[in-house]
């Protein structure tokens, strides 16, 4: 066996990771369109405010996101079957999910 000696790295190419890309090469290509090849890659361009939905959470979908949140905060991920506790807690009064927030937010 040969052993391995770095003592000629001067004839291998080196490619400089941090180099600024070519301004000719954009990230954002044009979405695909019907007949294009489906393999192409490409980023979604950001989203524009202007196109936002402008729709409210019901009171009770929101109590249930951030009991959600609370919890995985807490370190108590939610499992699958706790979705109708949480569920049932969120249609209690606000008052109520606020003080399960709170002590989950003081059990940290």
């Amino acid at each position: 066996m040969t052993p391995w000696s770095n003592e000629n790295l001067s004839s291998c190419a080196y490619a400089d990771p941090y180099a600024a890309p070519d301004p000719h090469d954009s990230p954002w290509l044009t979405p695909v369109h019907i007949g294009d090849d489906l393999d192409v890659d490409y980023f979604l361009p950001p989203p524009n405010p202007a196109e936002r939905l402008s729709r409210i959470l019901a009171p009770r979908d929101e109590r249930r996101l951030a009991l959600n949140v609370a919890l995985t905060a807490a370190g108590i991920p939610p499992m699958p079957e706790d979705r109708a506790v949480i569920d049932q807690l969120s249609a209690l009064p606000a008052d109520v999910n606020t003080v399960l927030q709170r002590w989950l937010h003081h059990a940290l």
